[in-house]
Formats: structure tokens, sequence, C-alpha cells
């Protein structure tokens, strides 16, 4: 059962904070394997120690810090936090294992609504076999929560994505399922296109290898090859009515931050499909218009899509940016080519600053069509079907 989280103990939370922030600086500024052993090993032990005390306030206060004015000891310590939080070191019978919490992400995309539920006993050891054989190492026991997760049903914090590394790595001595308390999940918003999550957690005897790419017969391209084509089989028929693809299953924090990249491709692509079958379009007439929304500072493009001729918008897509991406990065570069890719080649770029602005009946982001005005996005009634109106 995945416990709840509860509130955390602040306790010395000012002299633990200042000890984090000194020993990611620490690390950060390392000038030797012997000396990232050193920082890392205490680095890690301090944060081991407050998410078993549940002082998540400490953590974060931390992170907020170094964010600040240190980025290089904020990746040092946001790699330590999340290594606590999905690895660790056991002893069964006297042996150790070391435990590794995963994900299996898939894209959908559908007409109607995206599942996200409960997965029954049957697909559980499907599933299981398909990791076995194509992305886990030969020696490796897998326990996996029977349940596919929305974005909005993620563990939030890190003391929660700990106690689910614990709770399915005891589940991986026993029946290899975890039973999810679904009626303690957040309920699921709705959109056209979204990432499901399968999660386990692998342990093998330890200092082994985890994965089938880290064995000296193993290939990582093949195995997501095959993943793909024998584990999209097996999610298939959890995501009825939908369109999927398959992510690279890999460490938990990793492999979510991977989908989320790749979902924001796979939502243009899934826009354009839907819009060519809904409206009995070919992509040449239709029209896209990308722009720059920004709050503090630039967070995140949007994209507006026009049937030729007309100026209201009748789908739209965020693409977020992530880590490492700012006003730099050419985000405008990669959409054009995913467009133009899709047959979208009417393509109005804006460059100046839009706000932040969200429909203020429905919460949804508003998008902007080629002549710079920002709407919300309506199909027509006689071509909308029964689905969400906006894209991830």
């Amino acid at each position: 059962m995945i416990k709840r989280n509860r509130p955390s103990r602040r306790g010395r939370s000012t002299a633990n904070e200042a000890d984090l922030v000194r020993l990611a600086e620490g690390m950060a500024d390392s000038s030797s394997r012997l000396e990232d052993g050193f920082w890392a090993a205490r680095l890690s032990a301090a944060v081991a120690r407050l998410i078993a005390e549940r002082d998540e306030d400490t953590l974060n206060a931390a992170l907020d810090q170094l964010s600040q004015h240190d980025p290089d000891a904020y990746n040092a310590l946001a790699d330590a936090v999340e290594g606590a939080c999905e690895s660790a070191r056991i002893e069964r019978n006297g042996a150790a294992w070391d435990v590794l919490l995963f994900t299996a992400p898939v894209l959908a995309w559908s007409r109607w609504q995206i599942p996200s539920e409960g997965i029954g006993a049957d697909a559980l050891r499907n599933l299981r076999v398909q990791l076995g054989a194509h992305v886990l190492a030969r020696d490796v026991k897998v326990a996996l929560a029977d349940y596919l997760f929305s974005p909005d049903q993620l563990p939030r914090g890190f003391v929660p994505t700990a106690e689910l590394t614990q709770a399915l790595a005891e589940a991986a001595f026993g029946d290899g399922s975890l039973k999810v308390a679904v009626r303690e999940l957040p309920e699921t918003k709705q959109f056209l296109s979204d990432t499901r999550y399968l999660i386990g957690a692998a342990l093998v005897p330890a200092g082994g290898a985890i994965f089938r790419w880290q064995e000296e017969d193993g290939d990582r391209e093949e195995a997501f090859k095959q993943w793909t084509k024998q584990g999209g089989a097996a999610l298939q028929p959890l995501l009825p009515g939908c369109a999927v693809e398959p992510c690279m299953p890999g460490a938990y924090h990793a492999a979510w931050r991977e989908a989320d990249r790749e979902s924001r491709a796979y939502s243009l692509r899934a826009t354009v499909t839907f819009l060519m079958l809904s409206l009995n379009l070919d992509a040449r007439q239709l029209q896209a218009a990308i722009a720059p929304f920004v709050g503090r500072r630039l967070e995140e493009y949007r994209v507006g899509f026009v049937k030729a001729g007309s100026d209201q918008v009748l789908h739209g897509v965020v693409w977020p940016l992530l880590d490492g991406e700012d006003e730099n990065t050419d985000i405008v570069g990669d959409i054009e080519a995913v467009l133009k890719e899709l047959g979208v080649t009417e393509i109005r770029v804006h460059e100046h600053d839009f706000p932040l602005d969200y429909c203020d009946d429905c919460g949804s982001p508003l998008y902007p069509n080629p002549d710079g005005d920002v709407l919300h996005a309506e199909l027509p009634e006689e071509e909308a079907p029964e689905q969400p109106r906006h894209l991830h």
C-alpha cells in the first residue's frame, strides 16, 4: 500500500539546510574522483537522514537556495536527493540487494478518454515477463505497481517517492505486485495527448547489472526496439481506443524527464492527426501560429492551429521549456521542424512575448492565431467530438 504523505517535521532545519548547502557546494567544487567520493558519501548520508525523518521542507529550502546562485551545487544536491528517493541497498536473509525505482512511460492520445486505472494480475505478469526479457538484467527481481499512473497521480514529493521505492522492494520478495490505494489518488485531468507511467522496482544482488544493456551481450538500442514491439503490445490493452508510443524504461526520475521531453513533439503529431481526422482536412489546409509565453521569465511556447483562411483557433499545444532550455535555445526551430515533417507548411512565428493567459471559465490555455490574437481553442460544434479541448 502506498502511504499517504504526512506533514514533515522541521526540527533543526536551519542547521540542516546550511549543512546540505555546504556539502553540495563541496561536491560541486571537487577536483578529483577521490574528493568526489568524500563529498558524495556525506551528502548522500545527510539526504537519507532527512528523508527518513520526513523533513522534506529542509530539502526543498536547500534546493531553492542553491538554485538562486549556484547551479552546479544545485545539480549535485538534486542528484543526491533523486538518488536517495529512487535507489537503496537493503539486506534480506544475510544478502545485500540494490534497489532501483524505475518507470516505463507510454505516450498516448485518443479522441476519447485516456484511461488511468488498475492493471489486472494477468496483465502484470505479462508486463513483468516483457520487462525481464527485454529491459532488465538476468538476475533481477521485479515488482510492479498494479496501476497505470497519470502525471497527476505520481508521488508528490521526495518522501512519498522513497516510500514507494521501499514498498515495491518488499513486493519484489513476494508476488511481484504492489496494490495501490486507488481511492487515495487524485483525479486525472483529461487531455487529448498525455503520458501514462508503469512503475516498478528492480532488485539485483549488490553491485550487479540492473538493465539488459549493462550485460556484455546487451545492447540499449535493441532493448528499446524489442520493448517498443513486445512491451507496446502488452500495454496496448490497458489503453483501449488510444494510439500509444512506449518510451525507454529507465530510472524513475531520468525516464520521467525524458518522457516529458518526448511528449512535446508527440502532442504536435497527435493534434495534427486529430484535426485531419475530425475535420477531414489535409495537413496543408492547416496553419500554425507559434508564440513565446512569459511569466517572470520565458516559460513555454504555445502553438495554435487554424484552418487556412480562418482566424479561429481550433486546437492548441503547450510546449514547455525544460531543464537547460531558455530564450537562447532554438525551440521555435524544433517546433517548426516537427510541423513541417507533419505536412504543415503555413507557419507564423510571433517574436514578441505574450502573457501566460488562461480561460477565466475553464482554465484552459489561450493560444495564438496567425494575426497575433490569443483565443480559446474551439472546434466547430458540428465537428467537435466528446473529448478534451486542449493538449497537454
